[in-house]
């Protein structure tokens, strides 16, 4: 690896140390189903944003709960100490397009119509509102 990257790699560890998130890949929804519920808890307290996913009855919710109580348990794992109430919040969350599975399904007079299952990645950062810039 040349110096230039070593360097610029070097750099951006040191950042993810200090940034607290979790990631889910290879979700098996579509984004555009996945991104109606993130969309409904951007920016909020943590604990807001649980009960939130917790009583919407999108599927995708359970697994945005998930990630969520996932990045809540990092940020506390690296600080030392328990979340208190109302000092997380989610900073960035984001849902990437994963891998299209391509299948055909019959059709009628020998055609083929194409199915696509899509599935996603959804990218979860929280941090408490003193660190936020």
């Amino acid at each position: 690896m040349g110096a230039r990257k070593h360097i610029k790699a070097e750099e951006r560890k040191a950042a993810r140390r200090t940034q607290y998130f979790a990631k889910l890949k290879g979700c098996p929804s579509s984004p555009r189903k996945m991104r109606y519920v993130v969309d409904l808890v951007r920016g909020m307290e943590v604990n807001r944003a649980l009960g939130v996913l917790r009583f919407t009855k999108k599927a995708a919710a359970a697994d945005v709960e998930k990630l969520l109580r996932s990045a809540i348990a990092n940020w506390e794992f690296k600080n030392d100490r328990k979340a208190e109430d109302g000092e997380l919040f989610i900073t960035k969350i984001f849902v990437d397009e994963g891998v299209t599975l391509k299948r055909m399904r019959p059709a009628p007079q020998g055609r083929g119509y194409r199915i696509r299952k899509r599935s996603n990645h959804v990218t979860l950062y929280v941090d408490s509102k003193t660190n936020d810039k």
